[in-house]
């Protein structure tokens, strides 16, 4: 079946491109004025803000990577090697602090650990004082924070990389005297390092993006301080300078993790020659449980009991029809933003499908850069052009004598969906580009052969086995767009408040039971799939 026809194929790949430029033009915007510096801002900048900022960022990223690598690879060791009660359960379950967004997990260690919390009341009773307790309101408090909340990225890419090395690395190991601890340190864990930097990098960038957590915590970063220069200081182009440093930083660590990894080669043993888990006997084998429940304890059980008891309390008081829109607001945002961006990642894998040649390749590359961009970043990106098209659409309307309202595309959904889609392309391309790569080029030539052109090739051929892809495709964003948080306070049309915006607002006045009612609605959306992700990789263990 012939691959790419002449002008059919040429508009494929500017199809591509397209849809490329979601990303690259608010990128592209950004990084741009770092061409314009002004030195009164980068003056004040450089005095009062970017020390702190720099300070609080390094310390953040390098306490949740030393964090995240000790709970994520511990706990995929002991899961993954060594059989002890209760294992096939905490396999999975371990990545369930995944469902629970790092903002909503940030208040509720507050409501747990504060001085007023329950913990530190408990201990004033029993021994008359707890100033010894260290302040959860802290630089320890956020990286304890996101770190609990981030290391599922790291366990899961461990556990698979200790689930697929098989036993002939192990048993080498143990041919040369090494007991499986000592093959752990000395050949699991080199093997293992590609999927390691793998998860650290996604640890990392979801730190550099995380808007919630450091706000519910006063805890300024570059995020914040985006965020405070445009809605506090109304200062866009200082909001735009930020951001730029921002981007450098997050390419900076792209650039860092493909260094790192190198032109070195891993090799796998295969699912066959797996080593069948060591039995921990007594209480070795109590002390693993006891370890993995203690950390999923922590991470997601306590504070999902503890939203459950404040919800039940705030529902007698705050449950009304405004919960209606809430609800609305967000199910109908979430499923219009990811059945627009699977659309798009439909027609981007199609497109690569089709197209041979480097340029459709390099569009949809270019396209799912989005995801290792902060959203407020891209909040930015998108709203700087927005703006400078209506300014230039309103004077075009005053000239023909029209009247124009004020803004006529920023603050509309219009500019929400342009910024989810620059985030949120890689989520649906990723699933759908893999079901595409499942169908044979022999099933689109015998398709052919019955005389099937290229839309009906499309409708009958790819979408039926496409649907699995799509469907993960509308899961996953769906669940992310509702999660979202600084791109929806951003851009959302004023008073389009959404259950995140709601968790927002009510932790920013401190008020934990009021934010625990949307935000077990946002868990219980997460938990979905988390749940399929966690089954499908014990299922595939």
């Amino acid at each position: 079946m012939q691959r790419h026809p002449g002008l059919a194929g040429r508009l494929e790949s500017l199809g591509a491109w397209l849809i490329a430029l979601l990303t690259l033009v608010p990128l592209g915007v950004v990084l741009a004025s770092l061409a314009q510096p002004q030195a009164e801002i980068w003056g004040h900048l450089g005095r009062y803000v970017l020390p702190d900022l720099l300070i609080n960022t390094a310390s953040m990223l390098v306490g949740v990577a030393i964090g995240t690598l000790l709970l994520g690879v511990s706990t995929a060791w002991l899961t993954s090697v060594y059989d002890f009660p209760g294992r096939r359960h905490f396999a999975w379950a371990l990545a369930l602090p995944l469902a629970m967004p790092a903002y909503v997990l940030a208040f509720v260690q507050i409501g747990l650990y504060d001085f007023t919390g329950p913990l530190q009341s408990l201990i004033r009773e029993l021994t008359g004082d707890s100033r010894w307790f260290p302040s959860i309101r802290s630089r320890g408090g956020v990286i304890l924070t996101l770190t609990l909340a981030l290391y599922p990225y790291v366990y899961l890419l461990a556990r698979n990389a200790f689930l697929t090395q098989g036993r002939r690395a192990l048993e080498a190991a143990q041919s040369l005297g090494l007991s499986r601890r000592g093959g752990f340190w000395r050949v699991a864990l080199p093997m293992a390092r590609p999927w390691l930097v793998a998860g650290l990098s996604l640890t990392l960038m979801e730190c550099l993006a995380d808007f919630g957590t450091v706000a519910t915590f006063n805890y300024d970063t570059f995020t914040t301080a985006i965020y405070k220069s445009w809605f506090s200081l109304f200062n866009l182009t200082a909001a735009s300078q930020l951001a730029s440093l921002l981007v450098l930083g997050v390419l900076a660590l792209a650039l860092v993790e493909q260094r790192i990894r190198g032109d070195k080669r891993y090799t796998q043993s295969g699912r066959a020659g797996r080593l069948p888990p060591e039995p921990l006997r007594g209480w070795r084998g109590w002390a693993a449980a006891l370890a993995c429940l203690a950390v999923l304890t922590v991470a997601f059980l306590g504070p999902l009991v503890q939203l459950l008891i404040w919800a039940h309390t705030a529902a007698a008081t705050d449950l009304d029809q405004r919960y209606i829109g809430f609800v609305l607001r967000s199910l109908g945002l979430s499923a219009l933003a990811a059945g627009s961006i699977a659309l798009l990642a439909l027609l981007l894998a199609y497109a690569v499908r089709r197209r041979t040649d480097w340029s459709a390749r390099l569009a949809a590359r270019l396209a799912t850069l989005g995801y290792a961009v902060p959203g407020t970043v891209l909040a930015v990106g998108v709203f700087i052009p927005i703006a400078w098209l209506d300014n230039r659409l309103i004077e075009a309307a005053t000239a023909l004598g029209w009247t124009a309202p004020s803004a006529l595309i920023k603050g509309t959904l219009l500019a929400m969906l342009l910024a989810y889609a620059a985030r949120f392309m890689a989520v649906a391309a990723e699933p759908v580009q893999a079901a595409m790569q499942r169908i044979t080029p022999s099933q689109e030539d015998a398709a052919a052969s019955f005389g099937l052109g290229r839309t009906a090739v499309l409708w009958r051929l790819h979408l039926p086995l496409l649907r699995g892809g799509l469907f993960t495709a509308l899961l996953m964003t769906f669940v992310d767009v509702m999660k979202e948080m600084p791109i929806t306070l951003m851009t959302r049309p004023f008073g389009w408040d959404t259950l995140a915006v709601r968790v927002y607002e009510m932790t920013s006045e401190g008020n934990w039971e009021l934010a625990a009612l949307p935000a077990v609605a946002i868990v219980a959306a997460g938990l979905v799939p988390v749940v399929l992700l966690a089954l499908e990789t014990e299922k595939n263990s």
